[in-house]
């Protein structure tokens, strides 16, 4: 496995099916899964996790633009995508590649509409968290124009929760979710008994499943990024020590020196930096990773393409590995370090570190 790479994110696909296992038991037997694969699968790699999801028979993928989609397409994926920013400039591959859009614009609306090719629309609307989407105010407007277009088919009406997962915001969460059902009461079209209507996400999934109508969102539980017991984290990123050398005090470490040796310091060197994913805010003390045992403070500076750790109490040797993230040291523990979060800390893992899938 880490004959030709020294940093590797193995990802484990059996905990991805265990995790959307445990997903559907929240669920009624009924209701269609759109799996979130966007930005890269949250850093998991996209393809592979695509393909294991549509040997599962996921109802659909939701991808962030229409390039995520097309490179889907191209790997043999067959499932309905749906892509959730399209451009207007990508309405020639969109329909070539036959993606579903999200149209949350008058502007999308029209552009796809006045193509005259049959598209598949999901029409997205604003219940509170003012990103994308059409006002419930423009309800009546919107179904105007809609049966202009007979090109346009409406698959689906949605929203998006803001704090779902925030048990001290949940005054805001029921704001949302009754904002929308009653866009969903007003909004109605020939096609209604078969539009899918899916407002929840992952936490929307585990705290509110009474909101689930007949189609749901889910991201990043099925990575099993959580802190939902059932679920499992299914990626393990590690790389490995290239180089150890003893500093003595007064010594200094990385750019700038910002770091000083106190003491007599066993330092290894591990070719994982900020390039690869590892957020500078980790260096001089921040952070640390688990070596043989053992949590080692990263020193010094990060750069761009390694970083410097603490060996002095361990008995680590060039060449060992290092856990980034995984079981022992754990994204979130990570993440509340740097008051970040874990959505942010997946996505930026280089594309170039070897996956490796089992």
């Amino acid at each position: 496995m880490y004959k030709f790479h020294e940093s590797v994110f193995e990802v484990n696909l059996n905990y991805l099916e265990k995790n959307l296992n445990y997903l559907k038991t929240q669920l009624e037997s009924g209701t269609k899964i759109i799996a979130v694969v966007k930005a890269y699968a949250y850093g998991h790699g996209d393809l592979e996790i695509t393909k294991k999801l549509e040997a599962l028979n996921i109802y659909a993928f939701w991808v962030a633009d229409f390039e995520e989609g097309v490179a889907l397409r191209k790997s043999g994926i067959t499932t309905p995508i749906i892509v959730a920013n399209p451009s207007p400039r990508s309405a020639s591959q969109i329909i070539e590649y036959d993606l579903d859009v999200v149209v949350y614009s008058f502007r999308l609306l029209r552009l796809f509409g006045e193509l005259k090719e049959k598209i598949n629309i999901h029409l997205k609307f604003n219940s509170g968290m003012n990103r994308f989407g059409f006002s419930k105010l423009e309800i009546h407007k919107l179904k105007k124009e809609l049966s202009v277009y007979k090109n346009l088919t409406v698959v689906s009406i949605c929203s998006h929760l803001s704090s779902s997962r925030n048990n001290k915001k949940d005054d805001i969460t029921k704001k949302e979710l009754e904002c929308f059902n009653n866009i969903v009461s007003g909004f109605s079209t020939q096609n209604q008994e078969k539009q899918l209507i899916h407002i929840l996400n992952t936490n929307g999934v585990l705290r509110f499943s009474n909101h689930q109508y007949n189609s749901v969102r889910i991201g990043i539980g099925l990575f099993g990024v959580h802190e939902d017991e059932n679920l499992i984290p299914i990626g393990k990123l590690t790389s490995t020590i290239s180089q150890i050398r003893i500093l003595k005090k007064g010594d200094a470490i990385g750019y700038e020196g910002n770091f000083i040796c106190e003491q007599e310091m066993r330092i290894g060197v591990v070719p994982f930096g900020y390039a690869d994913g590892l957020d500078r805010r980790l260096g001089n003390l921040n952070g640390s990773l688990f070596v043989n045992g053992k949590f080692c403070s990263i020193v010094g500076d990060i750069s761009m393409d390694s970083c410097v750790i603490d060996l002095s109490e361990t008995n680590a040797i060039e060449g060992d590995r290092v856990e980034v993230f995984g079981t022992n040291n754990s994204i979130y523990s990570i993440c509340r370090k740097i008051n970040s979060i874990p959505y942010e800390f997946l996505s930026k893992i280089n594309r170039r570190i070897k996956r490796i899938y089992n």
